[in-house]
C-alpha cells in the first residue's frame, strides 16, 4: 500500500512541477533578417502553444494525488479498530489484549526477530547484487576471435 501510495504522490507532483515545461514558443526570424531598414524592434514571437498539454499534465498530477489521499483514507479506516461483539473473544482481549495505539506495549522483541532477519537477507541481497554488478561492468569485455584466412591461389600472368 506504501509503495502505491508513495508512488502516486511522486508521479502527481513529478506531472504537476513538469507541467509547464510543455509550453511551445514557435519564433519567427523573416522580419528580423529584411532588407533595410528593419523595424525594431523586431518581434521574434510568431505564437505559443502547448497550454491543453499543461492543463492536461496538471489535471492528471491532481488526480494522481487525490488517488493517494483515496488510499490513505482507505488504509485509516481498514485498521479502525472493530468493536468485538462476542462473549469469549472479549473475555480473550480483556486478558491477553494489548493497546495498539500505545507504542510502549508493542511486542519489540518479536517484531525486531521477525524482520530483522528480514532486513539482513534484503541489505545481503542487495549489496551482493552491486557487488555482481560492478564485477560485470569493471571486466574487460571479450575480444571477438581475430580470423585468419589461407589461400591457395597464385595469381601470375597468362601467356
Amino acid at each position: 500500500m506504501c509503495i502505491l501510495v508513495c508512488g502516486a504522490l511522486l508521479f502527481g507532483s513529478r506531472l504537476i512541477v513538469t507541467a509547464p515545461q510543455n509550453i511551445v514558443t514557435v519564433f519567427d526570424f523573416a522580419n528580423c533578417y529584411a532588407v533595410p531598414p528593419v523595424v525594431q524592434p523586431c518581434e521574434r514571437v510568431a505564437f505559443k502553444t502547448g497550454y491543453l498539454a499543461v492543463v492536461m499534465n496538471a489535471w492528471c498530477g491532481y488526480l494522481f494525488v487525490a488517488v493517494a489521499v483515496w488510499l490513505l483514507w482507505e488504509l485509516w479506516s481498514a485498521v479502525a479498530p472493530k468493536p468485538i461483539t462476542d462473549d469469549f473473544l472479549k473475555l480473550l482481549d480483556d486478558s491477553f489484549g494489548r493497546s495498539w495505539r500505545r507504542p510502549h506495549s508493542w511486542p519489540w522483541a518479536r517484531l525486531g526477530w521477525a524482520y530483522g532477519f528480514t532486513m539482513i537477507g534484503a541489505l545481503t541481497a542487495f549489496s551482493l547484487g552491486l557487488i555482481a554488478s560492478e564485477v560485470i561492468a569493471s571486466s574487460k569485455p571479450a575480444r571477438p576471435p581475430t580470423l585468419h584466412v589461407e589461400t591457395s591461389e597464385r595469381f601470375a600472368p597468362v601467356r
